[in-house]
């Protein structure tokens, strides 16, 4: 049996971006782990302006980091002609394009994926927008935090008092696995048909998806679920509970059998297995402030280790409340060796490897973070633009 490594499943495969902020980027960052070569198009003035959210990672943009290792940049100014035609040029000898410019603006370039895919028939071209080609919304300004609001989210998010957004961008998010997995839909129907073809995407239909459950819930007939923080509108005990440390512990009672094991073992109140009140997950519901006082009152006592250790040892799901410090040192990630360190303009970083494992090969490949531009002049020449052009287009400043 051959012991040679497996190459990555998208070996082979160029994906040209004309992209910004998390959707689009997020997206070919997942083609760009699995082997693909993404070129990334940016603006000359700035590039892509996720670059400019903050300077959290050594001086770079978190966002920025997080979602376009494995790149190359090419800086081109897509407003003159001459760099239109380049990247033109580009998308003719690629397997997919990506974009996720505002409503209308690809298309007012040529650039939209029924115009790349019709010159172009193998192509996958995904389009990327907030609400979709059509429809009264189509043109409407799309951020990932309103884009929360028009699907939902935040209405089931936060507490009775205060609906919030996620702490997360789940709505860009969300669209760019869409467009993830669409990229990959396509290139497989590809290997039967020939063909590739348009994807459309939207950052409301990708969201309003993942709104399942209270989706659901609410249009077949119950109300939609109510706001209740971390705790379970439906369950109890499941919520949060101070320790002594002053860490908090997340615990899940899911049936009676496991409250019984909670009294008994963990609070040390085994009688509460029968008390009417208790006894069952409607009347815990029903009597939830107390439920939460005795569960809260025992946890209390223990520090966090403590009280996690005899959560565990009774049988109860639970969990540590951690913050984004601990999950960055969380003993499970660094057990199963899910850090890996990135090239980046300004030196190696730390990134997490792809959730995807697949055998027989390396778990993804993570490229460096690209500088702005830095891939122009090398694409270019793979492109067969002279040295004499290359300079012309540098000092007119349509490429950097």
């Amino acid at each position: 049996m051959s012991t040679q490594p497996l190459p990555l499943p998208l070996d082979g495969i160029t994906v040209v971006a004309v992209e910004q902020a998390v959707s689009a980027p997020f997206a070919t960052r997942q083609l760009a782990d699995l082997g693909a070569r993404v070129v990334k198009v940016e603006r000359p003035d700035g590039g892509d302006f996720a670059r400019g959210y903050d300077t959290a990672a050594g001086g770079l943009a978190s966002h920025f980091v997080w979602c376009n290792r494995g790149k190359e940049s090419v800086a081109v100014d897509l407003k003159d002609p001459r760099g239109l035609a380049l990247v033109r040029r580009l998308v003719a000898g690629a397997d997919v394009f990506v974009q996720n410019l505002a409503q209308g603006a690809a298309a007012r370039l040529g650039l939209d994926a029924r115009t790349l895919c019709a010159e172009h028939p193998r192509l996958v071209a995904v389009d990327i927008s907030g609400y979709g080609e059509g429809g009264p919304y189509a043109h409407k300004r799309a951020y990932d935090m309103l884009v929360q609001c028009e699907a939902g989210l935040v209405s089931v998010t936060g507490t009775p008092e205060q609906p919030v957004k996620a702490g997360i961008p789940a709505a860009d998010t969300a669209a760019a696995m869409y467009a993830f997995s669409g990229v990959l839909a396509a290139l497989l129907r590809r290997t039967a048909t020939g063909l590739g073809g348009p994807v459309e995407i939207s950052m409301l239909e990708s969201l309003a998806e993942w709104m399942g459950h209270p989706l659901h819930h609410g249009m077949h007939g119950g109300e939609a679920p109510a706001r209740t923080g971390v705790a379970h509108a439906v369950i109890a005990p499941y919520d949060a509970y101070p320790t002594a440390d002053g860490g908090q512990v997340m615990l899940s009672v899911q049936n009676d059998r496991e409250w019984r094991r909670l009294a008994g073992e963990v609070l040390g109140r085994p009688e509460l297995a029968a008390d009417p009140a208790f006894a069952t997950n409607t009347a815990r519901v029903a009597h939830r402030a107390e439920t939460d006082a005795v569960v809260a009152g025992a946890l209390a006592a223990l520090d966090t280790g403590e009280a996690v250790r005899r959560l565990e040892a009774a049988g109860i799901a639970c969990a540590r409340l951690n913050t984004v410090a601990d999950v960055a040192a969380h003993p499970q990630l660094a057990a199963r060796d899910r850090w890996r360190r990135v090239e980046t303009p300004v030196g190696p970083l730390r990134a997490l490897v792809p959730p995807i494992g697949l055998p027989g090969g390396p778990p993804a490949r993570m490229g460096a973070v690209p500088a702005l531009g830095a891939h122009t002049d090398a694409v270019l020449r793979e492109l067969g633009v002279a040295e004499e052009e290359r300079a012309a287009l540098r000092r007119d400043g349509v490429v950097a």
